[in-house]
Order: C-alpha cells, then structure tokens, then sequence
C-alpha cells in the first residue's frame, strides 16, 4: 500500500504496528508480550498516521474477531479510536448475510458503529438481485446501507498493464488510457518462432493476448506493429487489436535500435514502455494497441 499509492510520508512501522509472527501468540500467553504495549503500539501509530494525513483508513485483516487471542480484535482496535466499521464480505444473499450477522454481534458487543456493508465477489447474473434484496435487508434490520457491489469478473485476478509497469520500475512512453487493460497469464506466448508463424497466432489467438519476444528480432516487433496498423486500417477490425508484446533485452549489448524505436513511438495509441528489472542490466519493453 505504501509503494503502490507512494505514501512516503508514513514510515512501515506505523502501517502494521502489531505483527503476529510463528511463536507470537505463545509468548504473549506466557506474558513475554504485554497487552498494554500492544495497544500502547497501535495508539501510537494511528497517531503518527493520522496527524501526517488528511484521511486515515484501517484496514483489519479477517473478520472482526481475528486478533482476539492476543486482545486486540479488529472490533477492539475500532473501538479503542473511535471508528466506524465498514464490513465486507463474498457475495451472495443467505450465506453472506449469516456471515455478516456474526461481525455485527461482535461490533455490537464492542459498541461499534457499522457504518455501511460492501459484498465483494457477487455472481454477475445475480448482480441486480442481490444487490436489490441484500440492500433492503440490511435497511429493515439493522439500518445499515448497503454501500457497494463488487462482481465477481474474471479480469480482475489478471494482471494489467500498470501492473507490469510496478513490476519494471517504468511508465508508458505514450498511449498511457491502456494501462488498466488486462491480461490472462495463461495467454502468455514467448515467440521463438518465424515472422509468418507470430503473424498466424496474432490472428487466430484471442486478441487480448500477451507476447513476449528478444529485441533482436526486429522482423517480429515491426509485424506486430503492422498488424496493428493492418486491423486499425480496416473498418470492420478497427479496435479489435488488443495484443501486448513484451520486448526483453540486456542493456548495453542488445537494445532496440532507433529506427525501430522511432517506428514505435510514431504509432498512434500505442502504449510503450520502457523498463528496467530491479538493478539488473536487463530490461524489458512493453507494446500494447
């Protein structure tokens, strides 16, 4: 979370105050480990946070109990500053809201307020009604709005664009609106084969697949390229390009040449990027249409 939305001005220490590794539990019950500096930890952190930020959110991992055995349940933690909880549970409708119930009773027990409930994972075909029934039940019994659904799509497992772009240390040189666009990492393809081989497969495979190729095959990136240009220049294909290919060299000894570079960066739309793994002499490109 602090790499990801670059939250510099917190420090590690104050983003998980209380860590529960092997042994943990076992010392605490023997008292090596004080409930006291346990809570004294998250007190101090949430203040660190706080005062260095215009919103602080909390995140507790599991259900409301989880941390109990040591005395610091996510209920507790909530109660202890003063926050309002929101719950979140899988989608469905009976066996959500019976989960659900279970938190509610513990924030309840702690005098919790449950500010609104989120479903995550809800089957796409039920999504109207779940969304509809698991609104109004919440309303009726608890008074609680149901503040959001989450459908459970396939591509939301699938890593993006811009999560290659984390991966690589690198930004997109241009076409920067396909950097939410994913892919399935069943639909890798590392081509080792012939230009008229790569061509077949970027026409007869799902055409949100993702390539990965040596940047001294020059022959494969500009028919990648000219594939992209054949489709967008045909009307009826016009947008049916998705393909990414993944250009991988060592820095130094094998770049891409700048005639081939300049081919790239003159495409419209055409999501580049330059990167480097970690600090390694080995870098990678990304294409994408």
């Amino acid at each position: 979370m602090r790499e990801k939305f670059q939250l510099d001005h917190i420090d590690y220490e104050h983003m998980s105050p209380v860590i529960i590794p092997r042994g943990y539990t076992k010392d605490y019950i023997d008292g090596k480990i004080t409930h006291g500096d346990q809570l004294q930890k998250v007190i101090d952190a949430y203040k660190h946070v706080s005062e260095a930020s215009d919103i602080t959110l909390m995140e507790g991992t599991g259900n409301c109990a989880v941390g109990s055995i040591v005395g610091v349940n996510n209920a507790q933690v909530a109660a202890m500053l003063g926050a309002d909880v929101v719950l979140v549970a899988n989608g469905g409708l009976g066996s959500a809201f019976d989960e659900l119930e279970l938190n509610r009773i513990i924030c309840q027990h702690y005098g919790v307020r449950i500010a609104g409930v989120v479903l995550n994972k809800v089957i796409p075909s039920k999504y109207d009604q779940i969304k509809h029934y698991m609104a109004k039940v919440l309303d009726q019994t608890w008074g609680v709005p149901l503040l959001g659904c989450v459908p459970d799509r396939p591509f939301l497992g699938c890593p993006a664009l811009f999560d290659f772009e984390s991966i690589f240390n690198t930004k997109l040189i241009n076409g920067e609106e396909h950097r939410l666009r994913h892919y399935n990492m069943t639909d890798i393809n590392l081509v080792t084969t012939s230009l008229n081989r790569f061509l077949f497969n970027l026409r007869n495979k799902p055409s949100r697949t993702l390539y990965v190729c040596h940047v001294t095959r020059d022959d494969l990136i500009l028919g990648f390229m000219a594939e992209y240009q054949r489709r967008n220049a045909n009307a009826k294909e016009k947008g049916s390009f998705e393909a990414a290919l993944i250009i991988c060299g060592r820095g130094g000894k094998y770049e891409m040449s700048n005639e081939v570079k300049e081919m790239v960066l003159g495409l419209d739309c055409a999501p580049v990027s330059k990167c480097f793994f970690f600090r390694l002499p080995y870098f990678f490109r990304i294409i994408c249409m």
